[in-house]
């Protein structure tokens, strides 16, 4: 286990599973932000690990136990103490937590009145109404947990877009520097850049198939080899995300990643209008009769149609074929087009970085304008700001936006809203 979100998915699940039994809500929280600082860390914790930068215990909410555990996962790929509470608990009332309405503290009562264990039996348990007979429940409750359900089984095979960026950049850095490997490129959903992502395509140009497949197999995270053949290999990782890796020929290419990218829909109205061409669109190529007549890239499967290349985040057969054929294809927001960001937090009360850091790195990004919205007093566990606290902060950004020309800081505050209805600050 290596990368960040791997760990910090370990440690939210311990803290599940410790709220679960009703262990010590500072245990619980100790773990939920030893996630959250180890998800957010900018740099591979693994470096940590290996002493290549500073200590681990260095990072805010890491201290020596948290520590010794990230190094144990780091270096065997599991953790004691979690297998113990999966002894404890059964693996299956995971599923139960994700459900909407419910969490670690309903969950558990769940569990011990009715002996849920499993969204089929939360199911059951919800359709003979014996939930909103539970003190606590109620019918209300009863029918959100209903509606949950289906999100729930979901989010069991699927995961945020953004972890599998970051499984998809670790498989990438594995794969760099390998002799064989020509071109390699991520497909499917992922590339679509959906909300979720069920698994991870990988398509790869190769001179030796075999010597990429002894590659992937080597990645640090596999938990099964599900298949190999000579083209093909499918893992599951520890994470439980199933990655295939297909090598294609160079000819096909193209037609392979327009064909993996989708989505379904889209391919099916593209094929339809191959077809009323006199042609065939498939993963091996474009096809007239027998003949291949293009595939090579995107562009040539898409140029097959009368139609320019569409990018990957628009495939949902809605309106691109309309927009493709009338020549307004809508220009898509890029990395490079952000001007500033109006939300981020310093050290000032639970960030990582200084002002000035923050703006540095902002500027180093091509921004203009950052806004700094640190906690209000409220947060007392975040280091919220005080009203002199924050005047104080606001006299730092005015000397800061002194000192440089071209990007400016502006002032902000994420302020609680009371429960009487105030703000808790003046």
């Amino acid at each position: 286990m290596s990368t960040n979100a791997e760990i910090a998915a370990v440690f939210e699940q311990v803290a599940d599973l410790l709220e679960f039994q009703g262990a010590n809500p500072f245990r619980v929280r100790a773990y939920r932000n030893g996630a959250r600082a180890i998800h957010d860390l900018a740099e591979p914790v693994t470096q940590r690990v290996a002493g290549e930068g500073r200590e681990l215990t260095d990072i805010p909410g890491i201290g020596k136990d948290l520590a010794e555990k990230v190094a144990t996962l780091v270096q065997t790929g599991s953790l004691p103490m979690l297998d113990e509470l999966l002894k404890e608990i059964p693996e299956s009332v995971l599923a139960i937590l994700r459900v909407p309405g419910l969490g670690p503290k309903r969950s558990a009562i769940l569990y011990r009145e009715l002996g849920v264990e499993t969204l089929d039996q939360l199911r059951d348990a919800c359709l003979s109404h014996r939930v909103s007979q539970l003190k606590g429940f109620g019918e209300k409750t009863e029918a959100t947990i209903l509606q949950g359900l289906d999100l729930a089984a979901q989010a069991d095979l699927r995961m945020y877009w953004s972890d599998a960026d970051r499984v998809a950049q670790s498989l990438r850095e594995h794969f760099d520097g390998v002799r064989p490997v020509k071109r390699l490129e991520f497909a499917g959903s992922y590339r679509r850049g959906r909300d979720t992502v069920g698994d991870l395509d990988i398509l790869v140009v190769a001179a030796d198939s075999a010597a990429v497949m002894d590659r992937f197999a080597a990645f640090d995270g596999i938990g099964a080899v599900l298949a190999r053949g000579d083209t093909k290999m499918s893992v599951r990782l520890q994470s439980k995300l199933q990655v295939d890796l297909r090598v294609v020929p160079e000819e096909s290419f193209g037609a392979a990643l327009q064909y993996f990218t989708g989505s379904k829909a889209h391919n099916v109205v593209l094929r339809g209008m191959a077809k009323g061409l006199g042609l065939k669109v498939n993963e091996y190529g474009v096809f007239r009769g027998e003949t291949l007549v293009g595939g090579r890239t995107e562009e040539e499967v898409y140029g097959a149609v009368d139609l320019p290349w569409i990018a990957p985040e628009l495939r949902e057969a809605r309106s691109e074929f309309d927009w493709a054929a009338e020549g307004r294809l809508p220009q898509l927001v890029e990395v490079d087009d952000l001007r500033g960001d109006l939300h981020m937090h310093s050290t000032w009360s639970d960030g990582l970085a200084t002002i000035e850091e923050m703006a540095a790195a902002a500027r180093a990004r091509g921004y203009k304008y950052i806004a700094m919205t640190d906690h209000s007093k409220r947060a007392t566990i975040a280091n919220g700001l005080t009203a002199d606290r924050l005047l104080a902060q606001w006299e730092e950004i005015d000397r800061l936006n002194r000192r440089q020309k071209g990007f400016v800081v502006l002032k902000g505050v994420e302020v609680d809203l009371l429960e009487a209805g105030g703000l808790d600050l003046p």
